[in-house]
């Protein structure tokens, strides 16, 4: 009798599994996202940091003719803005390891504006290097922002079309091996930071970007990485620095046709995306915690209000885009006080918020499930699991 029961329960849990086996996940609707792209959209709040010689002058776009000895940070410390971040609860910070003024944040062998020109640590420091670690020892992950315009380099304006240069004379291949040193000597980037900014014409030294290259370089060396700009294709901008994505944000997007810069889509559709879209590229929302983007004590007393954060929190991650806070480190090289205090008033204001689950408990019900799978209950929609979901059959 025992062994003709046994025999039942096993008869039982192989028609089961079989019966599960047999139900498929619904097919893919249009484009859909890689998974690096599903990673980096669950990071939701990260730090942004400009931090270079436009600290030191007050300005917040440089000339690239500023002195490199201006930058000279007396107290330096990443260590303590990678404890900040992670008190914030924020997942990883992004660097202006390199901005229009052509500054560089590490001792490039493709510039002489770099901080090995400058006054810290006697010319041998390495920002990157104290930066890419200090995200390491706090479990955030590492990004950098490299700007292709570059108001310093000779080599700016260089165009494949100039027959006098030599291909490795032109800047588009400089910048390429420029990239190159950043992204193969820190360990994993998360994320490559591009805009289209130009400013070339004033001075008749328009350069055409090469960005089929450039986007080589960056999965050449970080294969996971995902590339920002106003066309991604990892990750688009929001279309304004306010921090207010629309009511409505798709993450799909028309690229085809489209560059970062001068030729990217209308702001109104980076702001939105596009329903039906021919590429997945979700908005990120980069803003500000102060007015400008680079530190000035003019703005100590200027960090916005806590209210003013959670109204960001809310039109940016609340409206499906990441959330890319910049906080800009004084010249000392340290987090202002101001700024660390808003950031913890505001991860309490956010915890607050939602503290209360309010579907817990709730009873959930559905009039289909696909295959009758407990692979695709609607108790999924209640079980705190990312990757599981509630289905119906694909005749409903």
């Amino acid at each position: 009798m025992k062994s003709t029961f046994n025999f039942f329960i096993l008869l039982f849990f192989s028609i089961a599994q079989f019966l599960h086996a047999q139900v498929n996940p619904p097919k893919p609707y249009g484009v859909v996202p890689t998974e690096d792209q599903v990673s980096w959209q669950q990071m939701e709040y990260y730090m942004f940091v400009h931090f270079g010689p436009n600290t030191f002058t007050d300005v917040e776009w440089g000339d690239g003719k500023e002195d490199p000895k201006v930058f000279n940070p007396t107290d330096l410390d990443c260590r303590q803005w990678a404890a900040t971040a992670k008190a914030a609860g924020m997942k990883g910070i992004i660097i202006t390891a390199k901005h229009h003024d052509g500054f560089c944040l590490w001792p490039s062998n493709y510039s002489t504006h770099t901080v090995r020109e400058s006054l810290w640590k006697d010319g041998k420091g390495d920002l990157l290097r104290e930066l890419s670690d200090a995200c390491r020892e706090y479990g955030l992950k590492f990004g950098v922002y490299l700007s292709p315009w570059d108001q310093n380099h000779p080599a700016y304006g260089t165009n494949p079309s100039m027959s006098i240069f030599i291909p490795e004379l032109q800047y588009n291949q400089i910048f390429a091996h420029t990239l190159e040193e950043v992204l193969s000597n820190y360990g994993e980037v998360f994320e490559q930071w591009f805009d289209g900014a130009n400013g070339g014409e004033k001075d008749g030294k328009k350069q055409v970007y090469d960005w089929e290259l450039f986007h080589s370089v960056v999965y050449r060396n970080q294969p996971h990485a995902i590339i920002f700009s106003d066309v991604g294709p990892g990750c688009r901008w929001m279309g304004n620095e306010q921090g207010v994505a629309g009511e409505t944000n798709w993450s799909t997007l028309n690229i085809k046709g489209f560059e970062p810069g001068h030729g990217a889509p209308p702001v109104e559709v980076l702001n939105t995306g596009v329903q039906g879209g021919e590429a997945w590229v979700p908005a990120e929302t980069d803003v500000s915690i102060r007015p400008g983007w680079f530190y000035s004590p003019s703005t100590d007393d200027k960090v916005k209000s806590v209210d003013k954060l959670m109204d960001i929190y809310y039109t940016s991650v609340g409206r499906n885009s990441n959330l890319l806070l910049n906080v800009p480190p004084d010249r000392r090289g340290r987090i202002h006080k101001n700024d660390s205090i808003r950031l913890m008033e505001f991860r309490d204001a956010v915890s607050d918020s939602f503290k209360e689950d309010l579907i817990a408990g709730a009873e959930i019900k559905a009039s289909n499930t696909r295959g009758n799978s407990v692979d695709f209950s609607v108790l999924n929609l209640s079980d705190d699991d990312y990757n599981t979901y509630w289905a119906t059959d694909d005749s409903e």
